[in-house]
């Protein structure tokens, strides 16, 4: 249950147009729904802000099917990471306003649209076009979470150029979330630039000796740059998550 719905609720019982037992009954699955396979967190919104997010890499189809229906329920938006083609379409017929983006393996069901709660700008920056599914999975989930974001992309350190192009969209972002795959320079170079914090993203773009992307989490870790925060190898969903907490607007 969402904070909104759960105020509205409060609000009735007071107002004594719901009955107690009526709003028990509305309030039995908090803290959590047991789908026997799943124990589905509805309070999760109420602790945190935003509701349980559904990974769907090692889950069937009818799995994320009752999670995504459950939480539907609870008048969630939904969101689920790492899904493939065949089981979006499954989601799509059981829910016909699911929306997917293929590219970053990401689909949503939006029961409100997202309020903005971000107090500035989250800029996604890319490596290369290869970084883009992670850096989408990135910008996908902090507008989920109620963020304006700008997308930059392919502007790696082979042509740093073309990243200062970009000097006044990169000056201007509260937050700044930079994706990328090889040596995993990027962050430092970005970080350099701004006075705002970075979320570095390695991704296990590259060749035999990156280490599925082992090498661009070393160097961001070890970045010279200060300001850096680095997440998980292709933790796009992380990175959006962090840059939308730090972002948050007081209430």
């Amino acid at each position: 249950m969402n904070p909104d719905r759960l105020r509205e609720l409060l609000a009735k019982v007071s107002a004594r147009t719901v009955s107690a037992d009526d709003a028990l009954e509305q309030l039995k699955h908090l803290p959590f729904e047991d789908l026997g396979f799943a124990k589905v967190d509805h309070h999760r919104s109420l602790r945190t802000g935003f509701p349980e997010v559904i990974f769907g890499s090692g889950k069937t189809a009818e799995q994320i099917i009752e999670i995504t229906r459950s939480l539907r329920d609870g008048a969630h938006n939904v969101l689920i990471t790492r899904i493939d083609d065949a089981t979006a379409e499954r989601l799509r017929a059981a829910f016909p306003d699911f929306s997917y983006s293929p590219h970053a393996r990401v689909g949503a069901l939006v029961r409100h649209p997202p309020e903005v709660r971000g107090r500035g700008l989250v800029v996604v920056v890319a490596a290369g076009t290869s970084d883009l599914p992670v850096a989408e999975e990135a910008a996908f989930t902090a507008e989920l979470m109620g963020n304006r974001v700008e997308r930059i992309t392919d502007v790696g350190v082979s042509g740093i150029h073309r990243l200062f192009a970009h000097r006044d969209t990169l000056g201007a972002a509260a937050v700044l979330i930079v994706v990328a795959g090889m040596e995993g320079a990027l962050p430092s170079v970005v970080a350099g630039l701004v006075d705002k914090p970075v979320i570095a993203v390695p991704t296990s773009v590259g060749y035999g000796a990156s280490f599925g992307g082992l090498a661009a989490l070393l160097a961001m870790l070890n970045s010279c740059a200060a300001g850096v925060t680095v997440v998980n190898i292709d933790n796009g969903f992380g990175a959006g998550v962090a840059a939308s907490l730090i972002n948050r607007r007081d209430s």
